[in-house]
């Protein structure tokens, strides 16, 4: 549909809200599920589809006309949506009825999804007007929007006027070549004239800036419409299963309008890094913690809160700056009392909620505010995983790991919220201090419980679960999988009990060997198959797990693994030379007991490839029946080749130095020479001063 600016204007300037909030809630309607997306896209399918043309050979083509009515129509509908913006940024400063002004910053949100429409959006005039009816400020624009507002509507409507004309000269001036084209089909364009024509065009174009007087340069917009964007039909948002009609039966007054306004911030938040620096100038984030902290006690929970909270994690994510803000403001505090409401806990010791089975699912809304509660809490901690946390820190910490033991355990109402939720949770839970995690073990006993050795291993049992699925999935395994590799291993180093039961479930006795590590479809096999995964990060992680399961001993870990996928790890942490010994660098909690071998592994031990860690078949022995004439003339060949892969730097001959890492073979020999050196300098002082003596 076509936006009537010029109509809605004229409804302003008469004062006809009637009339303004009818032809606002038309586009809404219109629109309503619609976003933005980069024409570029396009413009690559249709290159594409040209080439592939060209390619076949069957007739010259040319771009259709069609194509640049496109565009063009792009260009006008570019600029109406960003006068219609500046128009209703004017407007909501003005006395304006409750149900308009909802319909008005309807129609904000809507164009504020569109980076090209976003300069009227974020000016401090317009951050502070919205910020003001989302509640997050006081400032007043009474007083600039009581000036008079003849002019500035005036200037609109002859913006709007002068860019017909001129796409009406312009149109013009392209049939006029395409006529001349047609009468005179031998000749071709004067490139300079063309030019000349640009030139005097865009000299009275470059002078109507809709920055200063409101209008928008036609010119600039017809040399960026490759890069325009247009609507298209979008996903709903889930959380708003209603339809917009009854949305506003039910959000009625205030918090309607506050919702709108919030939902405009976000966007232009998201879209703008002007507008983030902006947030942060204009001090708007005490305002927006001053809002969480009021809403938290409201029963039932405002339905703008999910907004306040999505507009916070943004801010948070985007501005370095206003995490260390909303952190001395006390922010953990007060998303700890958010999470807790959201969570409707019950206490029943320091550390330890009420968790019973007869609990509901968690909503779906609840579910949606907890997820931004915990992204909040995981921007304003990230920091903190390797620090040494203050008393009072430390005890804010565990009554959180407390509150996330309960989001592990309880479930929301659809499976995907849960797995959702349960993955936030890892996030934040591996971004805390590592000695505040104490608190998930520190459970009693239940009669159906998991433990390990008297210590309650629910919460534990249940990572694990988690980690299973994530494996099982396969999708974005980097993102997905690193969190929750990276928390069982720090536990498990922390922890001796959570070690012992992981590796119960990871790593069981070794019975049949008659397979390589990394086949079959148990826990273990796809963890060590991810350990030669091509994403570094991710095959560290798995090899970390594993290798603290074994007690970060060389030779159990390598018993388990097979050499040839321990080898990475190995390599990395400098112990290619087998050293049996636990790293010394370690700084698990590891006890002194032994690995014990079932009697099915000791049967077959000897005849285990160490590499490939199974039971190889027997194979002949390739030199049997040779003479030794015949085995020497095949060891000099195979040298040759050796020799000429090393001379033309396929090949490199290389040794593991004393730190257990891999160095080539000249720098060891130089090493050796030295050593022999310094030792030979200090046998000839001792000789020395034997003598003197």
């Amino acid at each position: 549909m076509d936006v009537d600016l010029e109509g809605i204007i004229q409804c302003i300037k008469q004062g006809n809200e009637k009339g303004v909030q009818t032809q606002l809630q038309e586009f809404n309607k219109e629109f309503a599920q619609c976003f933005f997306f980069d024409a570029e896209e396009r413009d690559r399918r249709k290159q594409r589809k040209l080439e592939e043309f060209k390619k076949n050979k069957v007739r010259n083509h040319t771009i259709s006309d069609s194509d640049s009515d496109e565009y063009d129509q792009e260009d006008q509908n570019l600029i109406v949506r960003q006068n219609l913006a500046i128009v209703l940024l004017r407007f909501i400063r003005t006395e304006v009825k409750s149900h308009l002004l909802r319909v008005s910053l309807r129609t904000l949100r809507i164009l504020s999804r569109d980076k090209k429409t976003l300069g009227p959006f974020i000016t401090d005039s317009a951050l502070l007007t919205v910020a003001k009816l989302a509640g997050l400020t006081t400032w007043d624009a009474s007083d600039e929007a009581s000036d008079p507002d003849t002019d500035f509507y005036d200037n609109i409507i002859a913006s709007l006027t002068e860019a017909k004309v001129l796409q009406c000269q312009i149109d013009a001036d392209e049939a006029n070549m395409e006529v001349g084209d047609q009468n005179e089909e031998g000749c071709t364009f004067d490139e300079d004239a063309k030019s000349d024509i640009s030139n005097a065009n865009s000299g009275d174009l470059d002078s109507l800036s809709w920055l200063g007087s409101h209008r928008t340069s036609i010119n600039e917009m017809h040399r960026g419409s490759i890069h325009q964007r247009v609507l298209e039909r979008g996903r709903r948002d889930r959380r708003e299963s209603k339809m917009e009609g009854e949305e506003e039966e039910v959000d009625a007054g205030e918090e309607a309008q506050r919702k709108e306004a919030m939902k405009v911030l976000c966007n232009v938040v998201y879209n703008s890094v002007w507008a983030q620096e902006r947030f942060s100038a204009l001090r708007l984030m005490s305002g927006l913690v001053e809002r969480v902290s009021s809403s938290i006690s409201c029963s039932p929970p405002s339905s703008v809160q999910f907004y306040e909270l999505r507009l916070m994690f943004l801010i948070t994510a985007l501005r370095p700056e206003l995490r260390t803000q909303l952190q001395q403001e006390g922010g953990v505090s007060i998303l700890n009392a958010a999470l807790e409401s959201c969570l409707e806990v019950q206490w029943k010791d320091q550390y330890e909620c009420v968790l019973s089975p007869e609990v509901p699912p968690i909503s779906l809304e609840a579910s949606q505010r907890i997820i931004e509660i915990l992204k909040i809490l995981f921007n304003i901690t990230c920091s903190t995983h390797r620090q040494e946390p203050g008393e009072n820190d430390a005890a804010l910490y565990r009554h959180l790991v407390a509150l996330l033991r309960l989001c592990l355990m309880r479930k929301c109402v659809l499976p995907d919220d849960t797995d959702e939720l349960q993955g936030h949770t890892v996030n934040l839970l591996s971004a805390l201090p590592l000695q505040c995690l104490d608190v998930l073990l520190m459970v009693p006993l239940e009669t159906d419980s998991q433990q390990c050795h008297g210590v309650n291993m629910d919460c534990v049992h249940t990572l694990m679960q988690f980690m299973e699925r994530r494996l099982e999935s396969g999708d974005k395994i980097k993102e997905k999988l690193t969190p929750i590799l990276n928390l069982l291993t720090e536990s498990c180093r922390a922890h001796r009990e959570t070690r012992r039961y992981i590796r119960k479930y990871v790593l069981p006795p070794l019975r049949d060997v008659s397979h390589r590590p990394e086949e079959g479809s148990t826990l273990k096999s796809r963890l060590i198959r991810l350990m030669t995964h091509l994403d570094t990060e991710v095959k560290h992680c798995a090899a970390d797990l594993i290798f603290v399961l074994c007690k970060e001993n060389v030779s159990r870990f390598v018993k388990y693994t097979g050499y040839g996928n321990a080898a990475g790890l190995l390599a990395t942490r400098g112990l290619l030379g087998g050293q049996g010994s636990r790293t010394s660098s370690s700084d698990g909690q590891y006890s002194s007991d032994s690995d014990s071998d079932t009697e099915e592994y000791r049967q077959v031990k000897d005849r285990i490839n160490p590499v490939t860690g199974r039971v190889e078949t027997e194979q002949p022995d390739p030199m049997e029946g040779m003479t030794e004439e015949e085995k020497e003339e095949e060891a000099k060949r195979l040298i040759t080749l050796f020799n000429k892969l090393a001379k033309d730097h396929f090949i490199h001959a290389v040794g593991i130095d004393s730190d257990g890492k891999m160095v080539p073979m000249s720098g060891l020999k130089e090493d050796f020479v030295t050593e022999e050196r310094e030792s030979g300098s200090e046998n000839d002082r001792d000789t020395e001063e034997g003598e003197k003596n």
